[in-house]
């Protein structure tokens, strides 16, 4: 995507804490805009989104949620999705471990004490009075507001903790680095300031940065693992193995490893049985994503009497191996315009979730919008380079915005249009035009260094025979008419093709 409503690398962000009367000085946000939406209703409505998405609790006593921290269009339903965990509870405090980005000196953690944090939904105060007891209970715990000033990891969690617990005070910790020794003490204090309390502590990580999709899912995986023992050695370790196998482009296994081992240690302390993985996602299934170089983000919930994992639900009556369902088409169609209009509606897209082995299967696919029957966009991918629920997406999204032919999309003419997808078979070079079938083939142009590409539908459609359409095609690819007859290269394919 050429259009990506935020930037989230490189921030070069400056503040002031302005006062904040009796309660102290108030943080500004200093991400909104970049990291989250600027406007307090788009960014509500974001959340709102991400949570009706959100997957179901599974544990009858949470105790602390390890969730990412990372831009919502990219890590905003992982996000949500350990916030899922806890949704339906009562909170008074909500403890937020923050990694720390901005202060290389730090060693200790450092507190927030503060009036509170604002962001476009309002201020969230501080607990000042758990702020106090965690100074005097841990002397690793220092009042530190420096850390806090461009700190991101704390700050996105904020407009999840107000939309869900409006009524809820903050504990703003940034921990400032991953020493076991530290952590242990730090969370174990925490559980010991905590008890008796309706209080939540969240953890705010990112895994693995930057390397290929297919090697952050394996190094992730093996981390999120070592997570749900609540043993932060086994933590270290796995981290250390996996940075030990020198996969490429590989920085770092989680940016949040010093919040995660408190969270752990706190939530051992407080009688945590152990954990479970809620969900997991790398930046390449976004659909603004790309999937040689990912971020990647997991949901984890630690606490007591986790639910057995569910049997996957039916999607639907089976359909023949290779060859989607009614239920995968129906789904498709509706992932490709919740795409568009969640885009355009909050600056964020859905998570690709719920479709059968078919639609995990990487195949090409075109994606065609209409409007009042004129074509309003057609963009497609003849080589996917990801599985078609999530291909999906990214191609609705540039037919939205980004064919040439036409001007973006606006939120309000979304009614209008109508959604065709065109899923297709691998292409097939034939030796001819004489081997192409018009109204079963899509074919592919290639002549000179240019190309052109026709889906099935199109000639029929026009009313084209198969040489008008192949005049057509030399014209689309900047060639003469008659270009096809000498020197070209004809591949074939077919389609199947379902709309709204």
């Amino acid at each position: 995507m050429t259009t990506l409503p935020f930037i989230v690398l490189g921030l070069g962000l400056t503040a002031a804490f302005p006062p904040g009367g009796e309660g102290g000085e108030i943080r500004p946000p200093a991400v909104a805009g970049r990291f989250y939406p600027e406007s307090a209703s788009v960014l509500r409505l974001a959340v709102e989104k991400f949570m009706g998405d959100a997957l179901p609790a599974v544990a009858k006593e949470p105790l602390a949620i390890v969730v990412p921290h990372a831009g919502y269009i990219y890590s905003g339903q992982i996000c949500a999705d350990g916030f899922g965990q806890v949704r339906n509870r009562t909170y008074d405090c909500v403890v937020i471990l923050g990694t720390n980005h901005t202060s290389p000196s730090l060693r200790n953690v450092a507190l927030y004490q503060g009036g509170g944090f604002r962001t476009p939904l309002g201020v969230v105060p501080v607990d000042g009075e758990t702020v106090t007891a965690l100074l005097a209970a841990c002397p690793d715990c220092k009042a530190d507001r420096g850390p806090h000033l461009r700190e991101h990891s704390l700050e996105v969690q904020l407009p999840f903790i107000q939309v869900l617990f409006p009524q809820a005070k903050i504990v703003p910790a940034i921990v400032g680095e991953a020493d076991a020794g530290l952590c242990t003490r730090f969370g174990a204090a925490l559980a010991k300031v905590l008890k008796g309390r309706k209080a939540l502590i969240v953890a705010s990580s990112d895994l693995s940065h930057y390397p290929s999709a297919a090697d952050a899912a394996v190094a992730d995986k093996k981390v999120l693992e070592a997570i749900v023992t609540l043993d932060p050695a086994a933590l270290q370790t796995a981290i250390r193995t996996q940075m030990a196998r020198r996969i490429p482009n590989l920085s770092t296994c989680a940016c949040g490893e010093a919040p995660i081992m408190a969270a752990m240690a706190a939530a051992g302390a407080m009688g945590a049985e152990g954990g479970r993985i809620v969900s997991y996602a790398h930046s390449g299934d976004i659909a603004v994503g790309e999937r040689d170089r990912v971020v990647g983000y997991g949901a984890v919930v630690l606490g007591s009497g986790f639910e057995k994992v569910p049997a996957a639900a039916p999607g639907g009556p089976a359909a023949p191996d290779g060859q989607l369902s009614a239920e995968d088409k129906k789904g498709l169609l509706a992932l490709a315009r919740e795409t568009i209009s969640r885009y355009l509606s909050t600056q964020t897209v859905p998570l690709p979730r719920g479709f059968g082995p078919a639609a995990l299967e990487r195949r090409g696919v075109f994606v065609t919008l209409k409007k009042r029957g004129a074509l309003r966009g057609c963009i497609g991918r003849m080589t996917p380079d990801r599985p078609l629920a999530n291909l999906v997406g990214t191609i609705a999204l540039q037919s939205a915005f980004e064919d040439s032919r036409f001007s973006p999309v606006t939120l309000t003419e979304l009614p209008e249009l109508k959604i065709d997808i065109s899923v297709l078979t691998p292409m097939k070079q034939v030796s001819g035009p004489a081997e192409i079938v018009v109204g079963r083939d899509g074919v592919v142009f290639q002549k000179g260094g240019r190309s052109a590409v026709f889906l099935p539908q199109v000639a029929p459609e026009q009313g084209w025979g198969r040489d008008e359409m192949l005049d057509h095609l030399a014209r689309k690819a900047g060639l003469p008419t008659g270009a096809w007859r000498e020197g070209a290269q004809f591949s074939t394919f077919q389609a199947l093709v379902f709309g709204e």
